[in-house]
């Protein structure tokens, strides 16, 4: 083997903090050339038998949604379970946009737990992914929203997130409150050559810094952060960040001719109905769900006041299952069920007033949310026969897909880089085909998108 060449076997795994960017990892590896495959738990080898040309193996997790307490009674097993798949990469994947908190969450928590288990010299940081539209430049980041680029504090979702608002654009010093690991990072500057980087890398670990965020903002700086991830990486490394870190691989690995350049990946092909749940409370989301109310799809809201009493609760899954099988039933639309129309429809404070009268904290509330999503999703397709369905919103998906039975997925077909279709393979042997967008990814016409079976094509 060159060093021009991939090792053999396993190259990399991970563990998401969330469902949907969980999926995204496999996503980018999978349509990039290494084939790989998304467990809704830890694997059992049995589970990891049926995926026998999986180069890539990942567990989807719902830690963003959770507290330090919960990371340290929940993180280790998951792991000392990815240390037993010995890939020379583990990522702990994030949100591109950081959400995270010291109190909920918390990124800088989950390294203090993963890195004695899984880590290696340093922690590598890269959080931007220019496809996606997010770009790290000195140290701080910025995404985003409504087709304007804004400085994460400023960015008219994030700043303003119900439960983890972003008041820092500055990665490494928003990671420095969560962890006593020290932080620094590495500039445009630097990484423009080689031994500019690789300099920048030997004085940051010569000064004690140990989790080192990484500029990016173009083809040439994903590329050169891949190099630093790649050949930096013995004899095992934790790395963190977005899926940037596998979009920065797979640059770096075409650029030496390891990885051949990817075959454009084609549709799944149509079908007449889909079902959809959105917890989302984004503007992106508010959008996406006021076009598909004009191109085929039925709009039914779910009162998400109604989750923290278990009565109430079961009344308002009743209520919604009944309005989407109906407007399934006529047979020319699809259904969305959701729980708000952006940020300022009045049911989001409704919900937060729900939340703060009752014995029940906002984790566990928006856990009910996306349980009771599930239970409507998996009702809806038992009483359809539906073969292809959407669940919308980060923290949503991981509470519905558990809802469903599912316990991996492979990538079907592409969309936006984000938030394929996917095959989910269900516990029963059934497979279902299933997008997981979070809240902010999407064009305008997604949902008809994914409608249409996902795959290129012109936009409209």
């Amino acid at each position: 083997m060159t060093n021009n060449e991939l090792p053999p076997g396993r190259l990399l795994s991970w563990y998401g903090d969330d469902f949907t960017g969980s999926a995204a990892v496999m996503e980018v590896l999978t349509f990039g050339g290494i084939p790989s495959v998304l467990f809704l738990d830890v694997p059992t080898a049995a589970q990891l038998s049926r995926f026998p040309m999986a180069r890539a193996i990942g567990i989807a997790g719902i830690s963003r949604s959770k507290t330090p307490t919960w990371m340290d009674a929940n993180l280790p097993p998951v792991f000392e379970a990815l240390a037993r798949l010995h890939t020379a990469l583990t990522h702990y994947k994030v949100c591109s946009t950081l959400d995270s908190s010291p109190e909920i969450g918390s990124i800088g928590r989950a390294v203090d737990i993963a890195n004695p288990i899984l880590g290696g010299a340093w922690v590598p940081t890269l959080v931007a992914a220019p496809p996606i539209g997010r770009w790290q430049s000195f140290g701080h980041l910025f995404a985003t929203a409504a087709d304007s680029i804004f400085r994460l504090d400023r960015h008219p979702v994030m700043s303003r997130h119900p439960i983890t608002p972003m008041t820092e654009s500055d990665v490494a010093v928003h990671l420095s409150r969560q962890t006593e690991i020290a932080t620094d990072y590495i500039d445009l500057i630097a990484l423009s050559t080689a031994s500019g980087a690789d300099a920048a890398l030997a004085d940051a670990l010569g000064r004690g810094k140990q989790l080192v965020t990484l500029d990016c903002i173009d083809d040439v700086s994903l590329a050169a952060a891949g190099r630093l991830l790649w050949t930096h990486r013995d004899p095992r490394l934790l790395v963190v960040g977005s899926q940037g870190i596998e979009y920065a691989l797979l640059a770096y690995w075409h650029s030496i001719g390891a990885l051949p350049k990817s075959q454009e990946v084609q549709g799944a092909g149509p079908v007449a109905q889909i079902a959809v749940v959105s917890g989302s409370v984004s503007l992106t989301t508010a959008s996406q769900m006021d076009w598909a109310s004009k191109n085929g799809f039925g709009l039914i809201s779910f009162d998400a006041t109604q989750v923290v009493d278990p009565a109430r609760r079961t009344a308002a899954i009743e209520r919604s299952l009944a309005e989407a099988l109906a407007i399934l039933a006529e047979g020319r639309r699809s259904a969305i069920i959701h729980t708000a129309m952006g940020p300022n429809d009045p049911a989001v404070n409704a919900f937060r007033a729900a939340v703060s009268g009752a014995n029940v904290g906002m984790p566990e509330a928006n856990a009910l949310v996306g349980d009771s999503l599930g239970q409507v999703l998996t009702r809806t397709l038992q009483g359809t026969g539906l073969s292809r369905a959407v669940i919308s919103g980060g923290d949503t998906s991981g509470h519905a897909t558990l809802r469903l039975g599912v316990e991996a997925l492979t990538a079907l077909a592409p969309t936006i880089p984000g938030a394929a279709l996917c095959t989910a393979h269900r516990n029963d042997g059934s497979t279902l085909q299933l997008a997981l967008k979070g809240g902010q990814m999407g064009t305008e016409d997604y949902f008809g998108w994914i409608r249409d079976g996902g795959g290129s094509r012109v936009r409209k």
